[in-house]
C-alpha cells in the first residue's frame, strides 16, 4: 500500500511538471510581442523576395510618374 501511494505521489509531480511545461509553453506562444515580431519577420521576408520587391519598385516608380503629370498638368 505504501508502494501505491508513493507511485501515486510521483505521477501526480510528473502530471504537476508536464503541466507547468505545457502553460510555459502556450504563455510564450500567445505573447503579443513574439507575435507581432513573427509577423514582422514572415512580412519583411515575403517583400524580399525579388518578384515581390521589383513589382513594389515598379508600381512605386509608375506612382511618381502619376503623381508628378498630375501635379504639371494643374
Amino acid at each position: 500500500m505504501a508502494d501505491d501511494t508513493q507511485r501515486i505521489e510521483q505521477e501526480i509531480a510528473q502530471a504537476r511538471e508536464e503541466l507547468a511545461t505545457t502553460l510555459d509553453q502556450l504563455a510564450e506562444r500567445a505573447n503579443p510581442q513574439r507575435i507581432a515580431e513573427d509577423a514582422k519577420g514572415k512580412a519583411i521576408a515575403f517583400v524580399q523576395k525579388p518578384q515581390v520587391k521589383y513589382t513594389l519598385i515598379g508600381v512605386a516608380g509608375l506612382t511618381v510618374v502619376l503623381v508628378v503629370r498630375a501635379v504639371v498638368k494643374r
